[in-house]
């Protein structure tokens, strides 16, 4: 089972509508939050990969909303490594009410593993050792 890296953010009064309830559509953008801080924890932060050349454009992204988010609810948002491809990742999330563990929703996101010119790039041969720092979280180590 792959490795779960842990972030967290809070829902802000921005984030909602007049009823109080999180936006369908920040849910996408914790995923992001939750994907650029799993980089951050494996030594690779979203910079130092663009500085060397790497993009991880989306390609595809699918949530499965469960339960709605509310103004001031602290977020455990859960990223995980579903697949590894040669010139691509798929990325798995659980967005979670963090006092009461309930799930609120599942998603995924597809990505190209690409150069500046969205061309796509075999990662294990131009950046061995993020590929390895990447495999292991699929190993759960």
């Amino acid at each position: 089972m792959a490795k779960r890296f842990h972030s967290e953010t809070r829902v802000i009064y921005a984030d909602t509508d007049a009823m109080g309830v999180a936006y369908h559509g920040n849910f996408i953008k914790w995923f992001e939050i939750g994907r650029t801080e799993y980089l951050r924890q494996i030594g690779y932060p979203y910079a130092k990969l663009e500085k060397d050349g790497i993009w991880l454009p989306v390609t595809e992204i699918a949530c499965k909303y469960r339960r709605p988010a509310f103004y001031d609810d602290v977020l455990d948002i859960v990223c995980r490594v579903d697949d590894l491809g040669g010139a691509s990742i798929v990325m798995g999330y659980e967005i979670l009410r963090k006092e009461s563990g309930e799930l609120l929703a599942a998603g995924r996101t597809w990505h190209g593993i690409t150069d500046h010119n969205l061309k796509p790039v075999r990662l294990k041969k131009i950046m061995p050792e993020l590929y390895t720092a990447v495999v292991r979280t699929l190993d759960g180590e």
